[in-house]
Formats: structure tokens, sequence, C-alpha cells
């Protein structure tokens, strides 16, 4: 058993006992997990999205496998002391013993939480029907039981993402999930305080991820805490945020011939010094 994990598991699981949320942001490669760890934030979460960008690739289309994503997850888990979970699509899997040895292997790498969504990746059918995507979550969840410390699991209904907007149907996907062993649950696309507070109260007392980051949508870290949500990401918006500063500095070497942009950057010596730590 890894004391170390095992430290970082019970430090991850007590966060979300707490009666105020805390951010878990999401770095796409080892040095931004490394600049967020060192801003004083205490727990970190991969980002699949951040990881395909950074790589060249489009998110949601299978374009990063399973070694890939294990890889990435494996170097922000190393780069840090903080507990790290996992952003792992649908575990790279259809069947729910897939998606029990996705998870089985994704803790072999250092990270003491993990997600499932019922997001398919199939663009004729691109929910889970919602028996399998149950099963996913239930075998998922006695997977991670039996692993040596309390491994944080998130089950995600992806409805409002990809263009079902039918609310009830997420509930019942939540209640569903929660029931079946989820550690957490999640709805990316919520985009209102009255949907969040739904959510919290479907699923209570489990605690609730809500994804921030999202254009036009302006809740606070404090209202967002007070509507009963424990756990705030970011998903892509960081990596997202670092491509548009590249984009424009880019664009103004491109059409004004000017260097400005470099007012913005970090200091070398600063990034050089953190990531010798």
């Amino acid at each position: 058993m890894d004391a170390d994990q095992v430290r970082r598991a019970l430090m991850f699981k007590s966060l979300h006992e707490r009666d105020s949320a805390f951010v878990i942001p999401n770095p796409w490669d080892a040095g931004s997990a490394k600049l967020l760890a060192s801003m004083g934030f205490e727990a970190l979460a991969s980002t699949s999205a951040g990881l395909a960008f950074a790589l060249g690739r489009a998110d949601a289309e299978g374009a990063i496998s399973r070694d890939e994503a294990l890889e990435n997850i494996r170097s922000i888990a190393a780069a840090t002391d903080l507990p790290v979970a996992a952003d792992l699509e649908n575990c790279f899997a259809d069947s729910p013993q897939g998606c029990a040895e996705t998870l089985l292997k994704a803790a072999q790498t250092g990270i003491v939480g993990g997600s499932i969504e019922d997001a398919s990746g199939n663009p004729d059918n691109p929910i889970y029907d919602f028996d399998l995507a149950v099963e996913r979550v239930r075998a998922a969840a006695e997977a991670v039981r039996g692993l040596p410390f309390p491994f944080m699991l998130t089950a995600r209904a992806e409805n409002l993402l990809n263009g079902r907007l039918d609310f009830a149907d997420t509930l019942r996907r939540l209640e569903a999930y929660a029931d079946a062993g989820a550690d957490v649950l999640y709805a990316p696309g919520l985009r209102s305080r009255e949907q969040v507070i739904a959510v919290v109260r479907a699923v209570a007392p489990r605690p609730v991820n809500v994804l921030m980051g999202l254009s036009g949508v302006t809740l606070s870290v404090q209202e967002l805490s007070d509507c009963g949500v424990r756990r705030i990401s970011v998903g892509s918006s960081l990596a997202r945020a670092a491509f548009g500063g590249l984009y424009r500095a880019a664009e103004e070497i491109r059409t004004l011939g000017t260097f400005s942009y470099a007012d913005q950057a970090m200091p070398f010596d600063q990034l050089n010094a953190l990531f010798k730590g």
C-alpha cells in the first residue's frame, strides 16, 4: 500500500465533507499542475479536453487513447503532493466491465478520484441508455470499493453538454448514479442557480461538483457554496485561456509587428524557479 496515496485520498475525501465548496482547477500537464499547486489550491483534476488540445487533437471524438490519458494523469499526479482526480471520459469502454478495468488501472497512476460519464462518444446515440449507464456506474463503484484507500468516484450526467436539455432526465440519472454507489454527482452544463439547487437537493447528502468557466455563467464560489455545492471544477477553461493568450500574442506579432504581449507573460525566472522545485 502506498502511504502517500492513502494520505492524499483521505485529504481528498475530507475536502468533500466540508460545509463550504472548494475549487479543484484542471491542469492539462505536469507544468500547469505545478503552477496551480504553487498557488494554494487544495486538489487538482485533469481535463480530457485540455489534454486533447495540447496534443493537437479534437476533444470527445475518441482521439485520445486510454494509455495516453493514463500517462497524462500519471505525470500530473507525480508533479504535486496534492490529491489528483482524473477526467476519464466514458472510461474508454462501453461495457460495465471495461469501465471497472479502466478505474482500477487509473488508480495505479497515483490519483485518488476519477469520473465516469454517460456520454458514449457515438454521435448516433450520444448518451448511453439509462439502464446501461447505471450498470456502468455500479460496476465502477464496486471496483474502486476494493481499493485500499477511499477513491472518490464521480458520476457525470452529460445530457446538457450533448444538446439533450431534458433536465428531468438529468436529475433522474444523477439520482440513480448516487444509488449505484457514486460518491460525487456532476452534471456539466448547469447554467442557473435554480438548476444547481435542484441537483444538490436531488442527490443529497452526496456532494455535487459544478462546472464553471462556461461563457455566460457568472455564479461565484460563494454563491455556489451557498447553494450547497461542495466542489467546483473549471474543465478545459484554463487550457483555453492559455491558448487564448498564445493566440492573441501571435496575432499581435502577425498583424501589428509588435511584442507588447511579453509585458503580460510570466517572468522566465519565476517559471524556472517553480519548475526547479
